[in-house]
């Protein structure tokens, strides 16, 4: 039987999700999911609330096929094997076979840190791009009931002030040959491939664009910029500012994250795209630093540093913010964690490590 290594900050993160998702427990009951890049920050949540599912909620348990090729994959939060749960090394740029029946695909695969990815482009571009076309033709053969594939909000690039906040209708303002180019234009093409097979095949995809999530499980050498400052202030150590840190984003708790995107999956908006995050509030870099700081009983210093690599420094883009009143209008959605409430939470699972 597999056990649960969870944190207890986690543990209470996904008995929130279950105890939300027992509304939603027939598309869980007897069903099968195959989830790519299943030992990722978002993978290993997803992991977590299907055991939940089987052990608390359903009288006939869910399988998932938790693929992975752990190049920078987490440690598993549950850890062993049972007949529900099957952990399988694979890499999606190459196809995958089973002979079991599958439900749903949610395709979360990829490298979606700027450090790592601008290490790894090639790479980068390749899982978003082969591997979405593999995994397509197996949601294709499968007939499957649903496919997700996790896109980015960094199909937007750049936006223009006028489109902050920004709703899935803009179209972006990409550098097909910046920094960020490997990540950005593959999640662009990912995106035509699902929308090309639910309209040539009727592979029923969705697809969402996350807004910066964070929470209890992201990678502390994530590089990205909260899992960042927290590192540091844990440490004690000044708040490292790229820049003037005038630039904002919007965050997104990790708990909203999932919830959003399971229930797109259960969806009936096939050939669609959404954004998932929390439009409030949107922050600028300098005072998210401020307010870490004033989460923690001891002083932090806060420096202004020339930014360490070029895609900070000439890519980034100057403001995040998502749209998300189609989602809410879509299905039954609103953010549950403030910036505040979610902060302290994942500051508490720092401290746990």
């Amino acid at each position: 039987m597999s056990k649960l290594k969870a944190s207890k900050v986690i543990r209470e993160d996904i008995k929130v999700l279950g105890t939300e998702f027992k509304k939603y427990k027939k598309f869980f009951e007897g069903k099968t999911f195959l989830i790519t890049g299943a030992g990722g920050f978002l993978g290993n949540y997803m992991v977590l609330l299907l055991k939940y599912m089987n052990d608390h909620v359903l009288r006939k348990k869910a399988t998932a096929i938790l693929l992975d090729n752990y190049v920078i994959g987490y440690d598993r939060q549950v850890v062993g094997e049972d007949d529900y749960l099957i952990f399988q090394k694979h890499n999606v740029i190459y196809p995958f076979e089973t002979d079991r029946p599958v439900d749903y695909v949610i395709h979360m695969a990829g490298i979606a840190s700027p450090v790592y990815y601008t290490k790894f482009p090639l790479e980068t571009m390749d899982v978003g791009t082969v591997g979405t076309r593999n995994m397509l033709e197996f949601a294709r053969k499968k007939k499957i009931k649903s496919f997700m594939f996790a896109s980015s909000s960094e199909v937007y690039g750049d936006p223009d002030p006028a489109h902050v906040p920004t709703a899935e209708t803009y179209r972006g303002n990409v550098s097909t040959t910046g920094h960020r180019a490997c990540y950005d234009e593959s999640k662009r093409f990912g995106e035509t491939l699902c929308v090309t097979y639910w309209r040539v095949f009727q592979v029923p995809a969705k697809m969402i664009r996350p807004f910066n999530v964070y929470g209890p499980g992201i990678r502390p050498d994530d590089f990205r910029v909260l899992p960042n400052f927290i590192e540091h202030v844990i440490r004690k150590e000044p708040l490292p500012i790229h820049g003037d840190g005038r630039n904002t984003r919007s965050f997104c708790y990790i708990n909203d994250a999932i919830e959003a995107i399971f229930k797109i999956l259960f969806s009936d908006a096939n050939g669609e795209a959404f954004n998932v995050g929390n439009p409030s509030p949107e922050i600028s870099v300098k005072d998210l630093a401020k307010m870490i700081v004033k989460l923690v009983p001891y002083p932090v210093k806060i420096n202004c540093i020339e930014p360490p690599h070029a895609v900070y420094a000439n890519d980034d883009p100057k403001r995040r913010c998502p749209d998300i009143r189609k989602l809410t209008k879509t299905v039954d959605f609103k953010p549950r964690y403030d910036l505040k409430k979610g902060l302290k939470r994942t500051i508490d699972w720092f401290h746990e490590r």
